[in-house]
């Protein structure tokens, strides 16, 4: 059954049917019960499920997200929500030290099925402490999955499918997707929770995006389109582990790739993709793998200096053209 959803009501309706389903499974965090979340993900679920399910906790971050560690130990499937990833780093002994360590280091003889919800990314003026994206952190960090759903069926599914691993799992969510809506199928078949989807095909050169910059991918491809530049875009759903068959695949087919991410280029989650893209496609590539990113710089308050601190459509076509050169914009 399809229907229109935003993106915050499919994440409410995976946990919704997860919890109906395993009473093993529960919720907590700082207003996640009477106020219902703060992007309303748990909206309904503390009246239906009751507080032992619903738990609404203090402002203390790494306690909370211990708590969930500890449950996870003993048999539970505890669902975390970190109000921002911002706070995220506040609880990063638990989630470093614990959930992505405790399987490891018990042989294991203690599975971790545990999830960590953290909004984030650049959501209009919230400044630089509310603003950061901070996954190429979480990706360094062996033992943890981190999935990135960019779409309301990805977010329905991959919160499913997170709930249901026996594996610690981030999911990072974009702030300003909540508000996005798009088809939902409740009864269709989801692919993996880490494999990468390509979401428009093309033979000039590969798009590389994540989240927010997955979707942002496909509108630059749409405007490289109509300059018939034929730009095949991935969103890659997970970053670790992350899809590398799908990538090779499609740059080795392109010969060209360029990496979109919101994150600070330094460092960041592109670098790793471009270092192992090139890697894993040194012979196919005709020009190195480029990146687009956030500038090296604190998030800006100021709207117009925030806009220009990150990637935007118009970035991410010119760097595709400068990437094909004068002969293949000629040609096309």
């Amino acid at each position: 059954m399809t229907q229109e959803l935003l993106y915050w009501q499919a994440l409410n309706r995976a946990l919704d049917v997860e919890m109906a389903a395993d009473e093993s499974v529960f919720v907590l965090g700082e207003d996640v019960g009477l106020y219902g979340g703060s992007y309303r993900v748990t909206e309904g679920l503390y009246a239906k499920y009751g507080e032992a399910r619903v738990r609404d906790t203090p402002i203390s971050e790494n306690s909370f997200t211990g708590l969930g560690v500890g449950a996870a130990m003993v048999g539970m499937r505890p669902v975390v929500e970190i109000m921002t990833i911002n706070f995220a780093m506040l609880a990063l002994d638990s989630i470093v030290n614990g959930a992505a360590k405790i399987p490891f280091m018990s042989g294991g003889q203690f599975p971790m099925p545990l999830v960590i919800r953290v909004p984030g990314g650049v959501a209009r003026q919230l400044a630089a402490q509310h603003a950061q994206r901070l996954e190429s952190m979480f990706m360094n960090v062996p033992g943890l999955r981190v999935a990135v759903p960019s779409t309301p069926q990805d977010a329905y599914w991959q919160l499913r499918q997170a709930i249901a691993s026996d594996e610690p799992v981030v999911l990072l969510e974009h702030e300003v997707l909540y508000f996005t809506k798009g088809p939902v199928d409740t009864m269709a078949e989801p692919p993996p929770m880490h494999q990468a989807a390509i979401r428009r095909a093309g033979k000039d050169l590969t798009l590389i995006g994540y989240s927010r910059t997955a979707l942002q991918a496909q509108e630059a491809a749409a405007e490289l389109a109509r300059d018939g530049i034929e730009a095949e875009v991935i969103d890659l759903r997970s970053l670790n582990p992350i899809d590398w068959k799908t990538l090779s695949d499609s740059v080795n087919r392109t010969h060209r790739a360029l990496v979109i991410e919101e994150d600070c280029r330094h460092a960041g989650a592109g670098a790793e993709i471009a270092a192992s893209l090139a890697e894993r496609c040194f012979f196919s590539l005709d020009a190195p793998v480029q990146r687009v990113a956030a500038l090296d710089i604190p998030t800006p308050y100021n709207g117009a200096l925030e806009a220009a601190s990150i990637p935007r459509v118009a970035d991410i076509t010119a760097a595709a053209r400068a990437l094909l050169g004068p002969r293949e914009k000629a040609a096309a």
